[in-house]
């Protein structure tokens, strides 16, 4: 097996077909598959041996793409790491990777030998677009590395579905970035959920991806590719342009995280634009309310489907597909709006509790996931892994949720970020649905804080939409009556927005950190 082989599968089927776009190009599906050849006969050729790591620091650009397909062709390990990493973030990362060369987009390049220096394992420093004399010294030109490597296709190698494919750098909820292993089978079993499911396309779809393809949004490249489809590749996400090119090119298929969402439905060209050509607005990676979900249907019509995975899952094993949306929002189901979804392809997902017995009801267990999606651990981690994965081979998430008698799972927050008051368990995300109902209401953040009778106190922080007033009193007696009296805030705060991590999620553990700075014990 090797994901290689189906870029050029598809070159030989749609040779002239548009496998990318990006700003004013067309890379054809013959020109990726020959870019890709080259840059595999290239890395092999500085002496690269199959299962070495190459890492890549860069916003989104076509190499990205060509290099992916590249090392699966090579056999090499790709450690994507996202643009917008702090330094030492990147550090560590680099530190802990060791990789034998080390891709970078245009601006990363005196970061990344910053953040090389303890890393002698770093050999070959590679750039795109150098300026002028980039291409002396320690980095060699992208282009011109390309144009010296034989023009030939490169020879897939047989793999094994055990070999290291991806090393995909996450920081979880706290503590330093740590990789999870993604093996070559979990990459095969990440391309038939996708096409099994909800990236389900064909050629002359046009799917476009705004946030960083070295994280979640990756996850859809080969899915695509094999499929003969094109990806519209964005080099951020600005909401005026994303919608202007959803009618330019008449985008059919598109994946956002929530925040994304928000952010879109704010924006006075939603009103405007002719976003008919949409067929899948995909979403995921962070929890999206009801009321924003339905003002999401309202303006890009019945096209919304939800995912639920992560990096140690290669992507989504959950999902609450369009059918679901719309029997929650016109047939009569509101309930299933806070739902996450049901398993998906060949994903065995199942809530248990610490004895690892499913649980059903109002009962509340944990997300377990098994199968051939599942990463073989984290790296160079031992512990973690240990913790992470059971001696029965189940992926415990940290997500607490229930499961409903049809299979329905409804998320009720993260095990590490449960609040405890008065002896009472209260999970964040609960309170944030509730608020999120306020009309006033653009984004909220609930922590527990510092109380000294109750041990933590349930607070929200609040950013208000552009010209809406509400006071903290009106908006803790908006919760009385949807919410049990010990959930409900005791104060709220409110702030110009709130802190997101590098790949756009809010960040609870940073309003967290603002109440509890300078306290030893971080629970009362």
């Amino acid at each position: 097996m090797n994901l290689g082989m189906y870029v050029a599968r598809s070159a030989r089927h749609w040779p002239q077909r548009p496998a990318i776009l990006f700003r004013d190009r067309a890379i054809t599906y013959r020109e990726l598959e020959q870019r890709a050849s080259r840059l595999a006969h290239a890395l092999r050729k500085l002496g690269l041996q199959r299962g070495d790591r190459v890492a890549v620091v860069s916003p989104n650009r076509p190499e990205i793409v060509e290099l992916e397909c590249a090392l699966y062709k090579a056999g090499l390990v790709k450690v994507a790491l996202n643009s917008r990493l702090a330094p030492q973030e990147l550090a560590d990362a680099l530190a802990n990777a060791e990789p034998a060369a080390c891709l970078a987009g245009p601006g990363h390049r005196a970061m990344v030998d910053e953040a090389s220096a303890g890393v002698p394992a770093l050999q070959h420093r590679i750039a795109f677009d150098p300026a002028p004399g980039a291409a002396e010294g320690r980095w060699q030109s992208y282009e011109q590395l390309l144009s010296a490597a034989p023009d030939t296709p490169f020879g897939c190698e047989e793999m094994r579905g055990e070999e290291l494919a991806v090393l995909h750098y996450t920081s979880g909820s706290t503590g330093k970035l740590k990789a999870a292993m993604q093996t070559v089978g979990n990459r095969f079993a990440s391309l038939r959920k996708n096409v099994m499911g909800r990236m389900h396309a064909k050629p002359g779809d046009l799917l476009m991806l705004s946030g960083p393809i070295t994280h979640a949004s990756g996850m859809f490249i080969q899915p695509i590719l094999y499929q003969g489809a094109t990806i519209l590749l964005m080099e951020g996400f600005r909401p005026a342009e994303y919608l202007e090119a959803i009618e330019k090119h008449r985008v059919t298929m598109a994946f956002l995280v929530p925040a994304m969402i928000h952010a879109l439905l704010a924006e006075p060209g939603i009103r405007t634009r002719d976003l008919s050509s949409l067929r899948l607005l995909s979403y995921g990676a962070a929890p999206m309310s009801p009321a924003r979900i339905r003002e999401a249907w309202a303006a890009f019509g019945p096209v919304l489907a939800q995912g639920y995975g992560a990096g140690e899952t290669t992507g989504g094993v959950v999902g609450l597909g369009i059918a679901d949306h719309a029997l929650a929002i016109e047939g009569g189901r509101p309930e299933l709006l806070a739902a996450c979804g049901r398993p998906i392809a060949e994903s065995d997902v199942q809530v248990l509790d610490d004895e690892g017995r499913p649980v059903s009801g109002d009962t509340i267990g944990e997300i377990c996931v098994r199968g051939p999606d599942v990463f073989a651990g984290y790296w160079r981690a031992p512990e973690q892994t240990r913790q992470a994965l059971d001696a029965n081979g189940w992926l415990r998430t940290g997500d607490l949720a229930r499961v409903d008698e049809e299979g329905y799972i409804y998320i009720v927050d993260r095990k590490k970020e449960m609040l405890v008051s008065g002896g009472f368990n209260i999970y964040p995300t609960e309170v944030e649905t509730v608020l999120a109902q306020h009309p006033a209401i653009y984004e909220v953040c609930v922590v527990g804080v510092p109380d000294e009778h109750w041990g933590e106190s349930v607070k929200a922080v609040v950013v208000l939409r552009e010209g809406a007033k509400a006071s903290d009193g009106e908006l803790m007696e908006f919760c009385r009556g949807r919410l049990a009296d010990f959930k409900r805030p005791r104060s709220v705060d409110f702030v110009p927005q709130l802190p997101k991590n590098s790949n756009g999620k809010l960040s609870r553990k940073d309003v967290r950190e603002h109440y509890w700075r300078g306290r030893e014990r971080r629970v009362n």
